[in-house]
C-alpha cells in the first residue's frame, strides 16, 4: 500500500519525511491554500519517491512551467478540469522533453452520497490515478472522512488513492477497508491535515507509526 503524504513545503520537514521513504509527496500550487507553497523546498529526492504538484483549475502554461522547474513526477488536478485538459497536458510535456520522463495525472474527485461515478468515466484514457476525498466546501484539505462504502459504486478500471480526512487513529479502519472488495483498486492512501501541527507542517513520528501500521 503506497503512502502520499500531501500538503508539505517545509525544507527541514520535508527531509525528515523523505527519512520514511514515502511513495509520493504532494506540494500545492494553489494560492488560495493555507498550505501554499511560495518557497519550493530545496532538498534532493530519491528516485523511488514521487514529486506530485497539486493543481487547482490552473492554466496548463503555469503547469507545465512548474514541472519543469521543480521537477516534478505526476500531476494532480484538484478543480473542474475535463478529461481533454488532461490530455493536452501530457501531449504538451512529450512535446517538450524524452518519452522517458513522461508526466503522470492524478484527478481528484470530491466524493458524497450522491456521488455518480458513471460520469467519470471519461477520465479513463486521460488520467494514471484517480483520488477520491471529501466534497467540502475547499478544493480539498477539508479534514473529514466520507463513508467509504461509497466506493462499493465505482466500476471503473483506474487506480484510486483514498483521502479525506485521514489520521493515525483510522489505521485498523483502512485495513479492514482493504479487505473488501470495493478496495481492489485502491493503490494508496493520501494523507494531509489529520497528520499536521500546523498547516504545511506535519508530525513525523505520526506519520511513521501510521505507515507501520499498514505494512
Amino acid at each position: 500500500m503506497k503512502i502520499k503524504v500531501c500538503g508539505m513545503r517545509d525544507q527541514e520537514n520535508v527531509s525528515s519525511l523523505l527519512a520514511l521513504k514515502p511513495d509520493f509527496v504532494g506540494f500545492i500550487f494553489y494560492n488560495k491554500s493555507k498550505r501554499f507553497v511560495s518557497d519550493f523546498p530545496q532538498v534532493k529526492f530519491p528516485s523511488t519517491i514521487k514529486k506530485v504538484g497539486v493543481f487547482v483549475n490552473e492554466t496548463i502554461k503555469v503547469i507545465l512551467e512548474r514541472v519543469k522547474k521543480h521537477q516534478l513526477d505526476i500531476v494532480q488536478l484538484h478543480g473542474n478540469e475535463t478529461p481533454e485538459y488532461c490530455i493536452k497536458i501530457k501531449k504538451r510535456h512529450s512535446e517538450l522533453v524524452s518519452e522517458s520522463h513522461s508526466i503522470e495525472i492524478i484527478k481528484a474527485f470530491s466524493v458524497d452520497e450522491n456521488f455518480n461515478f458513471h460520469s467519470i468515466a471519461e477520465y479513463e484514457n486521460s488520467c494514471n490515478y484517480f483520488l477520491f476525498d471529501t466534497k467540502g466546501k475547499n478544493y480539498g484539505g477539508n479534514g473529514i472522512k466520507f463513508n467509504w462504502e461509497i466506493l462499493q459504486n465505482y466500476k471503473g478500471k483506474v487506480p484510486f488513492l483514498l483521502s479525506g480526512g485521514i489520521s493515525k487513529e483510522d489505521s485498523t479502519e483502512i485495513l479492514s477497508f482493504l479487505s473488501r472488495q470495493e478496495s481492489k483498486l485502491c493503490i494508496g492512501i493520501d494523507i494531509n491535515s489529520g497528520f499536521e501541527i500546523e498547516p504545511g507542517l506535519k508530525n513525523i513520528e505520526e506519520i511513521k507509526e501510521f505507515k507501520d501500521s499498514l505494512t
